[in-house]
């Protein structure tokens, strides 16, 4: 029998292949953080009675059920059986009050509206005489450019 795997171990998938006598390929896969269906479930599975082998393992279960039985007496630990209760009547749930912030201390009024509109403020614009240019540092960087050296400075730092 062979059996190879994958040369990565940390890659999210660990496959192992195994290739029996009859040359028939069998895979193992072993996945991690992937999502799993509704079968498997750890809610709503209900047991049925517990099936043994053999005797030999029937009688050993019971002996250890008695075992603990008498352990938990022995400590006065009660143990009952656990039953089902299935509530007939409902009532709507009862919310108590929600309590804003602020509730609890006195309105005060806004101020009366003035009656004045609010315009978009102007633009501002550069108007001096210092500023050559806009050089582009990198990629959206728009830096202003006051000198030819700050011009070859900036295409030297691009590389």
């Amino acid at each position: 029998m062979t059996t190879t795997s994958s040369p990565d171990p940390r890659r999210s998938g660990n496959r192992t292949r195994t290739i029996d006598n009859l040359n028939k390929i069998s895979y193992t896969i072993d996945m991690t953080m992937h999502l799993v269906g509704p079968y498997l479930t750890t809610t709503g599975k209900k047991k049925g009675k517990q099936r043994f082998r053999t005797a030999a393992n029937a009688a050993q279960a019971r002996e250890l059920r008695s075992d603990w039985q008498a352990l938990l007496d022995r400590h006065g630990v009660a143990q009952s059986a656990p039953q089902r209760r299935r509530k007939t009547d409902f009532e709507p749930m009862k919310r108590p009050p929600v309590q804003y912030r602020g509730s609890d201390q006195p309105r005060i009024p806004s101020l009366p509206f003035t009656g004045g509109a609010c315009v978009k403020p102007e633009d501002k614009v550069y108007t001096g005489d210092k500023m050559i240019g806009i050089g582009q540092l990198h990629k959206s960087n728009a830096v202003p450019v006051f000198s030819g050296d700050d011009a070859k400075d900036l295409a030297k730092m691009r590389r």
